[in-house]
Protein backbone atom coordinates (compact mmCIF):
# COMPACT_ATOMS: atom_id res chain seq x y z
CA UNK A 1 0.00 0.00 0.00
CA UNK A 2 0.93 3.50 -0.60
CA UNK A 3 0.15 6.38 1.90
CA UNK A 4 0.25 9.96 1.04
CA UNK A 5 1.34 11.83 4.96
CA UNK A 6 0.95 15.51 4.62
CA UNK A 7 3.97 17.61 6.52
CA UNK A 8 2.32 20.04 8.63
CA UNK A 9 5.10 22.22 8.32
CA UNK A 10 3.41 23.84 5.54
CA UNK A 11 0.40 24.48 7.46
CA UNK A 12 -1.06 27.67 8.51
CA UNK A 13 -0.02 27.21 12.31
CA UNK A 14 -3.41 29.93 13.16
CA UNK A 15 -5.69 27.22 11.80
CA UNK A 16 -3.77 23.58 12.17
CA UNK A 17 -6.31 21.86 13.98
CA UNK A 18 -8.70 22.69 11.10
CA UNK A 19 -6.01 22.11 8.27
CA UNK A 20 -5.37 18.63 9.57
CA UNK A 21 -8.66 17.66 9.57
CA UNK A 22 -9.45 18.91 6.37
CA UNK A 23 -6.30 16.91 4.78
CA UNK A 24 -7.20 13.71 6.51
CA UNK A 25 -11.21 14.10 5.67
CA UNK A 26 -9.79 14.42 1.85
CA UNK A 27 -8.31 10.80 1.96
CA UNK A 28 -4.76 11.35 3.38
CA UNK A 29 -4.18 8.37 5.69
CA UNK A 30 -0.98 9.71 7.53
CA UNK A 31 -0.02 13.17 9.40
CA UNK A 32 3.78 14.15 9.29
CA UNK A 33 4.84 16.46 12.29
CA UNK A 34 8.01 17.33 12.34
CA UNK A 35 9.87 18.30 15.76
CA UNK A 36 13.03 20.31 15.57
CA UNK A 37 14.61 21.44 18.34
CA UNK A 38 16.96 23.94 17.21
CA UNK A 39 20.21 21.89 18.11
CA UNK A 40 20.13 18.87 15.09
CA UNK A 41 18.65 21.22 13.02
CA UNK A 42 18.81 25.25 13.27
CA UNK A 43 15.12 25.45 13.22
CA UNK A 44 12.36 25.20 16.09
CA UNK A 45 9.23 23.87 15.44
CA UNK A 46 6.53 22.36 17.89
CA UNK A 47 7.22 19.88 20.73
CA UNK A 48 4.60 17.38 22.76
CA UNK A 49 1.53 19.66 23.59
CA UNK A 50 1.02 21.28 20.08
CA UNK A 51 1.06 16.99 19.28
CA UNK A 52 -1.67 16.52 22.22
CA UNK A 53 -4.28 19.11 20.78
CA UNK A 54 -4.07 18.16 17.73
CA UNK A 55 -4.34 14.70 18.16
CA UNK A 56 -7.92 15.60 19.21
CA UNK A 57 -9.20 16.28 15.71
CA UNK A 58 -8.32 13.32 13.99
CA UNK A 59 -8.07 9.43 14.04
CA UNK A 60 -5.05 9.55 11.56
CA UNK A 61 -1.66 8.07 11.65
CA UNK A 62 0.60 10.29 13.51
CA UNK A 63 3.53 9.95 11.81
CA UNK A 64 5.97 11.82 14.35
CA UNK A 65 9.72 12.87 12.76
CA UNK A 66 11.92 13.85 15.72
CA UNK A 67 14.98 16.05 14.37
CA UNK A 68 16.03 16.70 17.98
CA UNK A 69 19.38 15.75 19.49
CA UNK A 70 19.48 12.46 21.84
CA UNK A 71 15.50 12.18 21.58
CA UNK A 72 15.45 9.32 23.82
CA UNK A 73 14.57 12.00 26.29
CA UNK A 74 11.29 12.38 25.20
CA UNK A 75 9.90 9.55 23.54
CA UNK A 76 7.57 9.06 26.41
CA UNK A 77 6.37 12.91 25.97
CA UNK A 78 5.33 11.83 22.47
CA UNK A 79 3.94 8.33 23.06
CA UNK A 80 1.88 9.97 25.17
CA UNK A 81 1.27 12.98 22.92
CA UNK A 82 -0.76 10.67 20.54
CA UNK A 83 1.98 8.83 18.21
CA UNK A 84 1.64 6.52 16.06
CA UNK A 85 4.92 5.84 14.10
CA UNK A 86 7.65 7.50 16.18
CA UNK A 87 10.90 8.31 13.62
CA UNK A 88 14.93 9.05 15.14
CA UNK A 89 17.59 10.38 12.81
CA UNK A 90 20.43 8.03 12.99
CA UNK A 91 23.13 11.09 13.24
CA UNK A 92 21.36 12.09 16.59
CA UNK A 93 21.52 9.37 18.78
CA UNK A 94 24.58 8.26 20.62
CA UNK A 95 22.82 4.75 20.86
CA UNK A 96 20.71 4.03 18.16
CA UNK A 97 19.63 0.40 19.35
CA UNK A 98 18.17 1.75 23.09
CA UNK A 99 16.66 4.59 21.36
CA UNK A 100 14.78 2.14 18.67
CA UNK A 101 14.31 -0.47 21.72
CA UNK A 102 12.88 2.14 23.98
CA UNK A 103 9.99 3.08 21.08
CA UNK A 104 8.89 -0.62 20.17
CA UNK A 105 8.11 -0.52 23.90
CA UNK A 106 5.48 1.75 23.53
CA UNK A 107 3.79 -0.08 20.67
CA UNK A 108 4.03 2.35 18.16
CA UNK A 109 5.73 1.68 14.85
CA UNK A 110 9.29 2.26 14.98
CA UNK A 111 11.01 4.62 12.42
CA UNK A 112 14.41 5.59 11.74
CA UNK A 113 15.81 8.29 9.34
CA UNK A 114 18.96 9.11 7.50
CA UNK A 115 19.84 12.68 6.14
CA UNK A 116 21.15 12.90 2.58
CA UNK A 117 24.83 13.47 3.20
CA UNK A 118 24.81 9.61 5.13
CA UNK A 119 24.96 6.78 3.47
CA UNK A 120 22.39 4.40 3.35
CA UNK A 121 24.76 1.39 4.93
CA UNK A 122 24.79 2.60 7.77
CA UNK A 123 21.25 1.25 8.22
CA UNK A 124 21.82 -2.70 7.59
CA UNK A 125 22.62 -2.91 11.86
CA UNK A 126 18.92 -1.83 12.50
CA UNK A 127 16.62 -3.03 9.65
CA UNK A 128 15.64 -6.22 11.93
CA UNK A 129 14.81 -3.11 14.38
CA UNK A 130 12.30 -0.88 12.29
CA UNK A 131 8.81 -0.68 10.61
CA UNK A 132 10.09 2.21 8.74
CA UNK A 133 12.92 3.74 7.14
CA UNK A 134 12.71 7.88 6.67
CA UNK A 135 15.06 8.83 3.67
CA UNK A 136 15.69 12.61 3.68
CA UNK A 137 15.29 14.15 0.53
CA UNK A 138 16.22 17.40 1.50
CA UNK A 139 18.47 18.63 4.24
CA UNK A 140 16.27 18.44 7.43
CA UNK A 141 15.40 21.41 9.56
CA UNK A 142 13.82 23.82 6.55
CA UNK A 143 10.44 23.24 4.69
CA UNK A 144 10.47 24.18 0.27
CA UNK A 145 13.33 23.17 -0.46
CA UNK A 146 13.74 20.85 -3.81
CA UNK A 147 14.09 17.53 -4.00
CA UNK A 148 17.57 15.89 -4.20
CA UNK A 149 17.94 13.50 -7.12
CA UNK A 150 20.68 11.22 -5.65
CA UNK A 151 17.92 9.85 -3.09
CA UNK A 152 16.13 7.74 -6.07
CA UNK A 153 19.24 5.58 -5.99
CA UNK A 154 19.16 5.73 -1.86
CA UNK A 155 15.99 4.54 -2.13
CA UNK A 156 16.56 1.67 -4.45
CA UNK A 157 19.61 0.99 -2.00
CA UNK A 158 17.06 0.60 0.91
CA UNK A 159 14.65 -1.33 -0.78
CA UNK A 160 16.87 -3.46 -2.17
CA UNK A 161 18.55 -4.48 1.43
CA UNK A 162 15.11 -4.44 3.02
CA UNK A 163 14.14 -7.13 0.37
CA UNK A 164 17.20 -9.18 1.14
CA UNK A 165 16.15 -9.95 4.75
CA UNK A 166 12.67 -10.75 4.13
CA UNK A 167 11.60 -7.23 5.15
CA UNK A 168 9.48 -6.49 2.16
CA UNK A 169 6.62 -5.19 4.35
CA UNK A 170 9.10 -2.57 5.84
CA UNK A 171 7.80 1.03 4.68
CA UNK A 172 10.11 3.35 3.18
CA UNK A 173 9.34 7.35 3.60
CA UNK A 174 10.47 9.85 1.77
CA UNK A 175 10.38 13.70 3.10
CA UNK A 176 11.18 16.58 1.07
CA UNK A 177 10.61 18.30 -2.47
CA UNK A 178 8.03 15.79 -3.16
CA UNK A 179 4.84 16.97 -5.64
CA UNK A 180 3.59 15.94 -8.52
CA UNK A 181 6.33 16.16 -10.86
CA UNK A 182 8.17 13.71 -9.04
CA UNK A 183 6.03 11.26 -6.82
CA UNK A 184 5.97 8.55 -9.31
CA UNK A 185 9.26 8.61 -9.44
CA UNK A 186 10.18 8.47 -5.99
CA UNK A 187 7.51 5.67 -6.00
CA UNK A 188 9.08 3.72 -8.65
CA UNK A 189 12.47 3.43 -7.05
CA UNK A 190 10.94 2.00 -3.97
CA UNK A 191 9.10 3.76 -1.45
CA UNK A 192 5.47 3.76 -0.29
CA UNK A 193 5.28 6.35 2.22
CA UNK A 194 5.65 10.14 0.65
CA UNK A 195 5.37 13.41 2.81
CA UNK A 196 4.59 16.27 1.07
CA UNK A 197 4.04 19.91 2.16
CA UNK A 198 3.86 22.44 0.20
CA UNK A 199 2.49 20.39 -2.90
CA UNK A 200 -0.68 19.55 -0.20
CA UNK A 201 -1.08 22.88 1.44
CA UNK A 202 -0.77 25.68 -0.94
CA UNK A 203 -3.50 26.08 -2.98
CA UNK A 204 -6.58 23.99 -2.71
CA UNK A 205 -5.76 21.68 -0.08
CA UNK A 206 -8.68 18.41 -0.63
CA UNK A 207 -7.58 19.06 -4.62
CA UNK A 208 -3.84 18.37 -3.78
CA UNK A 209 -4.62 15.55 -1.77
CA UNK A 210 -6.39 13.73 -3.85
CA UNK A 211 -4.38 14.51 -7.33
CA UNK A 212 -1.54 13.51 -5.36
CA UNK A 213 -3.02 10.20 -4.07
CA UNK A 214 -3.92 9.52 -7.66
CA UNK A 215 -0.78 9.23 -9.00
CA UNK A 216 0.05 6.78 -6.43
CA UNK A 217 -2.57 4.39 -6.45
Amino acid sequence: MNYLAPSVLSADFSKLGKEIETVAMAGAPIIHLDVMDGMFVPNISFGAPVISCVRKVTDAVFDVHLMVEEPIRYLEDFHRAGADVITVHYEACKDLTATLTKIKKYGVKVGVSISPDTSADVLQPYLDMVDMVLIMSVHPGFGGQSFIESSLEKIRTVRSMLDEIGKKETWIEVDGGIGADNIVSVMEAGANVFVAGSAVFKGDIVANVQKLNALIQ
